[in-house]
Order: structure tokens, then C-alpha cells, then sequence
């Protein structure tokens, strides 16, 4: 029998896999991250089934229900918020399968940053203006950053940042990038606060502004940070892809196109 690591999305129910769903469909076990994933998602499991919310459950319990579920020959559903690859504290459970011989897999979902941008109509990597998406989190009462993945040495590459896992670290934030080419004060800032949920936020502002707009938004959890220039992009270059005098293997004539 199989666990099946599931990532249903930022937080609306429609926004699942069909294959995830299908998982959680026909899956006798059902473990859910409960503070992040909606309700609705794992209503769809089987009749009977077993439904647990792990929020309240440490790692050792979590895996003693997959561990259960295998001896008695039932596939589990494991679903996480978000897409488990991007802090889903999915590496440790996988460890510990592997190691007491569990089969397993994993079924990706839409990550916060992707489903903010679509939300907020952005595409996060603009002609010339950035090419480059960095997904990331600041240290606070979590594990500490590895070394060199530091905002700052991040920033070097002046990408778009989506910063996870820090809305209480605004203050951090604006004095790590501020200074920074590419960056500085004026640098647009959006934080989205609870993607796809009907309470779901959108606060716009800049590096030297938002700080202050969340304190006033009383947020405090549960809310995606995303920084830089292709936020509010607007004089760029069309990209190449699409341009009449770009040839390329399925529009080979392009540049005859153009000189006729």
C-alpha cells in the first residue's frame, strides 16, 4: 500500500489536481494539514474513511498513522497546502517512510506564489525587467537559513522574491533590500494574505510602506510577501516568443515574414 503526498493548492477548492483529487477520493486514510487545507477537500474522501487533521499532531503520531494504515493494507492520503516540494515539511515524513520500508509518492499542487500572480493578473518574470523568480523565507523562530541564503546575497540577482513564512519579518525585509540595487525604497511589495480563501488579501505597497500597511491590516500569519520591479513592470519589451521576426523551430520563416 501507498502513501500519496498530495498538495491541494493554495487554499480554493477547485484549485486541486484532478489527480490529487482522485487520490483523496478512493484513499481509506486521509491525513490533512487542517489549518491550511480546506475542509471541502477531504470531504471528497470515501465513505468511512479516516480522517485525521494533523495540525495538532506531531511527526511521530503522523507517521504512526501511515505506519497503521500499511500493516492493515490502506493507502493513505496525505495532503499538504500548497505544492509539497516548497515548505511542506514533507522531506522528514519521506525520511521516516523510507526507513520502516513504506512506498510513497507525490502529487504536486499550486503553490501560493503562482496562484497570487494569477489572482493578481502579474506574470512574475518580465522582458528585461527580470527573468528570474526566487522563492524564499527569512529566519524567525524556524531553523536558521542556510549559509549564503541570506536576503541579501539573494537579492544580488535583483529577482523577483517570494518570501514565504514572514509576514512578522517585514521590518527585516526592508532593511536587508532597501539599500540594494535593484531594490531600494520604492520597490514595489505586495503581500497576499490567505490565496484563495474568501478572505483572501491583497495589500500593495513598497519596501518603505508595507511594514506599516500590515500592522494596520492587522495580519500577522498565513501570508505570502512578494518584492520586486516586475510588480508593477509596465514600459518593456514584448518577450521574443511571440515577436513576427523571432524564428524559431515551429516558426522557421520568420524572418522572411518580416523582410517581405
Amino acid at each position: 500500500m501507498t502513501v500519496h503526498f498530495i498538495g491541494a493548492g493554495p487554499g480554493s477548492p477547485d484549485l486541486i489536481t484532478l489527480r490529487g483529487l482522485r487520490l483523496i477520493e478512493r484513499c481509506p486514510v486521509c491525513l490533512y494539514a487542517g489549518s491550511l487545507v480546506p475542509e471541502e477537500i477531504v470531504r471528497a474522501a470515501p465513505e468511512g474513511a479516516r480522517v485525521l487533521d494533523t495540525a495538532p499532531m506531531h511527526l511521530d503520531e503522523i507517521v504512526e498513522e501511515m505506519r497503521r494504515a500499511h500493516e492493515a493494507g490502506l493507502d493513505v492520503a496525505r495532503v499538504h497546502s500548497g505544492d509539497p516540494s516548497i515548505y511542506g515539511a514533507t522531506a522528514e515524513q519521506m525520511r521516516r517512510l523510507d526507513r520502516l520500508g513504506i512506498p510513497f509518492d507525490v502529487t504536486p499542487g499550486v503553490p501560493a506564489f503562482a496562484a497570487a500572480a494569477a489572482a493578481l493578473k502579474l506574470e512574475l518574470t518580465v522582458p528585461e525587467v527580470c527573468q528570474t523568480v526566487v522563492v524564499t523565507r527569512t529566519a524567525m523562530k524556524s531553523s536558521a537559513m542556510p549559509e549564503g541564503e541570506d536576503l541579501a546575497t539573494l537579492a544580488k540577482s535583483r529577482a523577483t522574491l517570494a518570501i514565504h513564512l514572514s509576514i512578522r519579518n517585514l521590518a527585516h525585509i526592508e532593511r536587508e533590500l532597501s539599500p540594494l540595487p535593484g531594490y531600494g525604497p520604492d520597490c514595489p511589495v505586495v503581500v497576499a494574505y490567505r490565496v484563495g480563501w474568501p478572505d483572501e488579501l491583497f495589500i500593495h505597497g513598497t519596501l518603505a510602506t508595507i511594514g506599516r500597511q500590515v500592522r494596520e491590516a492587522k495580519l500577522t500569519r498565513t501570508a505570502l510577501v512578494l518584492v520586486g520591479r516586475a510588480l508593477a513592470a509596465e514600459d518593456f519589451r514584448d518577450s521574443a516568443l511571440y515577436d513576427a521576426a523571432h524564428p524559431h523551430i515551429l516558426r522557421p520563416h520568420a524572418k522572411r515574414a518580416k523582410a517581405g
